[in-house]
């Protein structure tokens, strides 16, 4: 079975394609990528396609008709892997806050027994780089505010740096995630803890992008917000 393959979704990130690919090809565990575009208008898709000729057998796309969220590109990303015989599946964003020379962390995590490992920004304090003071204390507050809802505990529960083993998408119903924006991450991670998963948290070093623009709104912090307490009053229904 094929080992790791690294789903990285993508709206105008051109300036960062590139470089992301091409440092993950490096990296000795051979991972594969599969960049999920949501036809993004400055070409980012066009520049992955020449770099298929490059990688011909390890690099992978799907362009989707318009811009429909973070969480639908990555189940889209998740169905389109688990098609394929690949044993872990790994989330990451384009833009560098996640570092791709940190996948190898995350697979060791999983194959010393880890069903989910995640790239923790505050397992051992705060490690975030570039983040102005009120959007560090809105990232690790979000957290605190999930865990207590939830009860799940993880230090990073809203973090986007993440590798599965292929048994955990195959168990999680992932026609039946709701949510697109922020609070997709949290959903996956409860759905797992929910199902009695292992999941380990490795200390990364986050560090915000320098080319691009973010895609975080207000929008998808109201989601997040009140998404969490449905999630937990819904587990609390099925279980009466």
């Amino acid at each position: 079975m094929a080992q790791g393959i690294v789903i990285i979704p993508t709206y105008n990130e051109i300036e960062n394609i590139q470089h992301i690919i091409t440092v993950t090809m490096s990296l000795p565990d051979h991972f594969h990528v599969l960049v999920v575009d949501d036809n993004s208008p400055d070409g980012t898709a066009d520049l992955v396609r020449s770099l298929q000729n490059q990688f011909p057998e390890r690099l992978f796309l799907e362009v989707r008709s318009q811009k429909e969220g973070l969480g639908t590109a990555y189940v889209h990303g998740f169905n389109w892997a688990l098609a394929r015989p690949y044993s872990h599946v790994f989330e990451m964003d384009a833009d560098f806050s996640h570092n791709p020379l940190d996948l190898p962390l995350l697979l060791k995590a999983c194959e010393e027994g880890a069903d989910m490992s995640i790239g923790s920004r505050y397992v051992t304090g705060v490690n975030v780089v570039n983040w102005p003071l009120n959007r560090v204390l809105l990232s690790y507050f979000a957290s605190v505010y999930v865990r207590f809802i939830t009860r799940m505990k993880i230090r990073d529960t809203t973090a986007g740096f993440i590798c599965y083993k292929r048994e955990v998408l195959e168990r999680i119903s992932l026609d039946r995630i709701r949510f697109i924006g922020y609070a997709f991450q949290i959903e996956m991670k409860y759905r797992a803890f929910d199902l009695k998963f292992n999941i380990v948290e490795v200390p990364i070093i986050f560090t915000d992008r320098t080319v691009g623009e973010s895609k975080m709104s207000n929008g998808i912090i109201k989601e997040a917000i009140f998404g969490v307490i449905s999630l937990r009053i819904k587990q609390l229904l099925n279980k009466l």
